[in-house]
């Protein structure tokens, strides 16, 4: 509740703000357990609830967060069935990683890495070298790739070991910059329906003595961001994915474990003033600031030379009960970003981060309108976003 004019608002505290679990339960350590128990050289397994296993296969459902499931049981009667088994039987989720965006996320699973080492730590971020902003999902303005992200994958790792490595999606991902820097190593096979995509992963699976195999499924977080998850749309994705998973665990091989997570969660923000914060329409944020990158629950926000002391009080002040508001320095210290920041990775973070704590977002209805549009979003450190399924399935 906002206070009176006359008062002084009640800032949330940094320290409350929930710091993803880096280093043993985050998406990043997701694939270094898997290849250390493949004895792939260089990895040690980061998550200890988990049992190695000869075979992996790694069914990334995008935008199916941990309490999306929890909440659908007749939905997703087979993926509910599994909350049990997640994270080694714990049955407890693992963290994303901020901002729990797809690219950042997609580059934490691949490279093994947190956001403040592999470079990619939110969906738009500056450039340092050109000023520009860049959208890391669709990799515009182009960026040499392996200068921007320059680590080796877990599946480039694993297939040199002679793990048997491959990767299943659709086929328009093949050639793209982030799968490039992300997911690359060992064989691509594109394939358009979902039920091929998972008779593909079990025969992938199937073909090496050790086998490391990823596949992927969008659309949950397409029919989210459009319709919301409080629509039959998203329910109807839901259901069908729920399939494709049940299809996928009954193929599986001997001596293989099946490991179904997500990027991220995802939730519903009203179409409402309060609830839709609009940044190009609200002067006092605007000040001082040069460029807006991030998406609308996880900004990074670049300031005009000489200004960033005063937009970080200006974004509190305006801002400060609703989101955590950090200066870059203050958001890598608590470690959002990961544990270490590179030196070429600084200067893409904001000079003040905002992440959501209420139902708001700070949209960008000039120049963000396909995004500001959406009624499912993401991006933030609140459980609804940030926790995902480690559900387990082994033959």
């Amino acid at each position: 509740m906002a206070q009176p004019a006359w008062q002084d608002p009640v800032l949330l505290p940094l320290d409350t703000a929930p710091v993803p679990e880096y280093g043993s339960g985050s998406l990043a350590d997701l694939l270094p357990t898997l290849a250390a128990g493949q004895e792939v050289p260089g990895f040690t397994a980061a998550i200890p609830e988990l049992t190695p296993a000869d075979r992996n296969c790694v069914f990334l459902i995008d935008g199916l967060g941990w309490e999306q499931i929890k909440a659908h049981p007749d939905e997703a009667p087979f993926l509910h069935s599994l909350l049990p088994t997640s994270r080694g039987g714990t049955g407890r989720p693992l963290t994303a990683g901020f901002p729990s965006t797809t690219a950042t996320s997609l580059a934490s699973v691949g490279t093994g890495l947190p956001p403040g080492e592999h470079g990619l730590p939110g969906y738009t971020v500056r450039n340092p070298e050109t000023g520009e902003l860049m959208n890391q999902l669709r990799w515009k303005p182009w960026t040499a790739p392996k200068v921007w992200q320059p680590y080796p994958t877990v599946f480039q790792l694993a297939d040199t070991a002679g793990v048997h490595t491959a990767q299943v999606s659709a086929p328009t991902f093949e050639q793209t910059p982030l799968t490039k820097v992300a997911l690359s190593g060992g064989s691509f096979l594109g394939r358009l329906s979902g039920e091929d995509r998972m008779d593909v992963a079990a025969q992938r699976l199937a073909a090496g003595d050790r086998s490391l195999v990823y596949t992927y499924y969008s659309e949950v977080d397409g029919k989210g961001h459009r319709f919301g998850t409080d629509s039959d749309a998203w329910r109807g994705q839901l259901m069908y994915v729920d399939g494709l998973a049940r299809r996928l665990a009954e193929q599986l091989p001997p001596r293989s474990a099946l490991y179904i997570t997500a990027d991220h969660g995802m939730i519903d923000i009203p179409f409402d003033e309060q609830s839709r914060i609009d940044f190009d329409e609200d002067w006092e944020l605007r000040a001082g600031v040069a460029l807006l990158g991030g998406e609308g629950r996880a900004r990074h926000v670049y300031a005009v030379p000489g200004a960033q002391a005063d937009v970080l009080a200006v974004w509190r002040e305006v801002l400060g009960e609703q989101f955590w508001v950090a200066s870059r320095d203050e958001a890598i210290a608590a470690g959002w970003f990961g544990p270490t920041i590179d030196e070429r990775v600084y200067g893409r973070i904001g000079d003040v981060v905002a992440a959501a704590h209420d139902d708001v977002i700070i949209t960008a209805s000039v120049n963000e309108p396909h995004e500001s549009a959406m009624a499912g979003v993401h991006g933030s450190l609140t459980p609804v976003e940030q926790l995902v399924p480690l559900l387990e399935v082994r033959s």
